[in-house]
């Protein structure tokens, strides 16, 4: 069956390979953008089914409207697609303080007011599906990256909230963390903050020449990535939580014992702030 899928950031990336699919396999797509000239490469793509709408999700105030209107033109918004983002690089100390407002405005605030335009009609009809495109940077960390995975496990925390909440009404809601695309994500869509500390020289020169020079080479496909979300269309119960590529799997596994080893070797640390008389427990 045909759906209505609104999907943010379909310029390059993931979100155009998710865009380009579902147009291929007959669904209406409106599609966010920055620029009239990426508005214009979109809409070629499908003359029909294919709507462009020029969106920059740090304008609050204009991510609603421009739902609404994506609404008039294609119908109810049936599936959302929360894809638009950027990465910053940069160690924690040597990254601002407006970096880091600048990417959680668009990353976390932009992404939640977009789930926000569309819930309240998904809710009303007992149906709808939203996917938000976190990392596998929301689960695990790596140094340089501290403002981006935060952001993205802001993400995680917020949509498996959300999943909780709104099953009752027959919206599912899935969060997708995708490992090294074959994408520009290192490249051109990466924000590098500027170096300036030697003391961080040994660890992360490294990290950011190899960056640098992998960007654009991940083993992910995008297109294969668009088919996989595309396949949860007929999913009754999809997945909460989605990884994406060999390497998403590898790493987050690794990530997720670090934190296992933790809590297994301080577990008695743990336990001995209990009250001695007993309580309740939250749940």
């Amino acid at each position: 069956m045909s759906k209505t899928i609104l999907i943010t950031g379909v310029s390059t990336g993931l979100g155009r390979a998710v865009a380009r699919r579902a147009l291929a396999a007959g669904h209406r797509v409106a599609g966010t953008v920055r620029t009239e000239q990426h508005a214009a490469d979109f809409r070629a793509l499908d003359p029909e089914r294919a709507r462009a709408f020029v969106l920059d999700l740090t304008e609050a105030d204009r991510i609603e409207p421009t739902v609404r209107e994506a609404e008039a033109e294609l119908g109810p918004i049936d599936v959302l697609v929360a894809n638009a983002g950027y990465g910053l690089e940069g160690t924690f100390e040597e990254s601002s303080m407006a970096e880091l407002r600048r990417q959680f405005e668009v990353n976390v605030f932009g992404t939640v007011a977009t789930i926000k335009a569309v819930l309240p009609g998904m809710r009303e009809r007992r149906d709808g599906q939203i996917f938000v495109i976190t990392s596998m940077g929301g689960h695990t960390t790596f140094p340089g990256l501290a403002f981006y995975e935060g952001s993205k496990h802001a993400l995680e925390g917020i949509t498996d909230t959300l999943a909780q909440e709104v099953t009752q009404f027959g919206v599912r809601v899935t969060a997708v963390a995708p490992g090294a695309f074959k994408t520009d994500w290192a490249g051109r869509s990466l924000v590098r903050a500027p170096r300036g500390i030697a003391d961080y020289d040994a660890l992360f020169d490294p990290i950011r020449t190899r960056r640098q020079a992998l960007a654009g080479q991940g083993i992910g496909d995008p297109d294969r990535a668009g088919d996989a979300i595309l396949s949860l269309l007929d999913e009754e119960n999809p997945p909460v939580h989605l990884l994406l590529g060999s390497d998403a799997l590898r790493l987050v596994t690794a990530g997720r014992q670090r934190v296992q080893d933790d809590f297994d070797a301080w577990q008695d640390l743990t336990l001995s702030t209990d009250s001695v008389d007993g309580g309740v427990t939250v749940a």
